[in-house]
C-alpha cells in the first residue's frame, strides 16, 4: 500500500509506502494542513474501495487510537476488550461520516473514537462487577481523577461544550500548542486563548462545587477544591495553570509523548 507524495504539500515527490507515510505524519515538522490532505485522501479511498484502505486508515491511526484506548481503561478493573472495540468502532463510523472539507480531520476522528469508548466505559461501570468466590455483585470502583472522564463529565453536565473539552484536552493534555489548533477563519490566537481560559474557569468552579468533600482516594475532588481556594487569592492566570495540572496537563504545553496528536 502506498500513496503518491506529489499529491500533498511537504511530502517527498514520489511513491510513499503507508508505513513511511505514518512516520512522516508523526514527524513534528509536518504541518497540520498535510494531515488533513493525507487523511482526506485515505478516507476518500476507504469510502470508494472499501476494506483494504479502511485497514490502511486504521493502521495510520493506531498511534492515536492505542494510547486513547489505554487511557480510557487504565483504571477499569474488568476486561477492557469491549471498550477497546468500541473505540475502534467509533473511529470506523467516523470514517464514513466525517466532513472532509471542514478540516481538523484527525481531531474529529479522535473525538469520535473517544466518545464511543467513553460510552462503553460508562456502561461497563454501571453494571455489577463479578467478585469471586461465588461471583457476588459488588459496586464498581470509579476511575477517580481520570482526566478524560473529567472533561467528558463536564460536557455531559453542560459545563463545557464538546469543542471546549476537545480544545482543553488536546492543548493541555496532549501537548499540542494552542497556535497549532486549527481555529476557524477570523478567530485570532488571542481570542482562542481567552475562550480556553473562560472554559477552564467554568471547569474549575464546577469541580470545586461538585467535590466540596473530596474522598481521600479521589485526586480529582481534592485537586479541584485546592484549585478553587488558590484561585480566590491568585486570580485567573494561576487558575488556568492549575486547571491544566488538575486534568493532567502542563501550562507550558510540555512536549507530547504519543500518537498522531502527539507526533512521536
Amino acid at each position: 500500500m502506498a500513496v503518491d507524495g506529489r499529491l500533498f504539500d511537504h511530502l517527498p515527490a514520489r511513491i510513499i509506502p503507508v508505513d513511511e507515510l505514518r512516520n512522516l505524519l508523526l514527524d513534528q515538522r509536518c504541518p497540520r494542513r498535510v494531515w488533513d490532505q493525507v487523511w482526506a485522501h485515505v478516507i476518500s479511498r476507504a469510502r470508494i474501495e472499501g476494506s483494504t484502505w479502511t485497514i490502511t486508515a486504521v493502521g495510520l491511526a493506531l498511534p492515536m487510537l492505542t494510547p486513547l484506548a489505554a487511557r480510557l481503561t487504565e483504571r477499569y478493573a474488568d476486561d477492557p476488550s469491549d471498550i477497546h472495540a468500541e473505540v475502534l468502532r467509533g473511529f470506523l463510523d467516523a470514517l464514513q461520516t466525517v466532513d472532509l472539507a471542514e478540516g481538523r480531520i484527525t481531531v474529529r476522528l479522535r473525538w469520535a473514537a473517544y466518545r464511543a469508548g467513553h460510552r462503553a466505559l460508562l456502561d461497563g461501570m454501571d453494571g455489577p462487577t463479578p467478585k469471586p468466590p461465588g461471583f457476588h455483585s459488588s459496586e464498581p470502583k470509579p476511575p477517580s481523577g481520570h482526566p478524560d472522564l473529567v472533561l467528558a463529565r463536564a460536557v455531559e453536565a453542560g459545563v463545557l461544550t464538546r469543542t471546549e473539552a476537545e480544545l482543553i484536552g488536546v492543548t493541555r493534555l496532549e501537548g499540542v500548542e494552542l497556535a497549532d489548533w486549527p481555529r476557524p477563519p477570523g478567530l485570532t490566537y488571542k481570542t482562542l486563548a481567552k475562550h480556553r481560559r473562560k472554559a477552564e474557569n467554568r471547569l474549575a468552579a464546577w469541580l470545586a462545587e461538585s467535590d466540596t468533600s473530596p474522598d481521600e482516594g479521589d485526586p480529582t475532588g481534592a485537586a479541584a477544591t485546592t484549585l478553587q481556594t488558590s484561585n480566590e487569592v491568585t486570580g485567573d492566570e494561576t487558575q488556568s495553570q492549575n486547571v491544566a495540572k488538575k486534568v493532567g496537563g502542563d501550562p507550558a504545553n510540555q512536549p507530547p509523548n504519543f500518537g498522531l496528536q502527539g507526533r512521536r
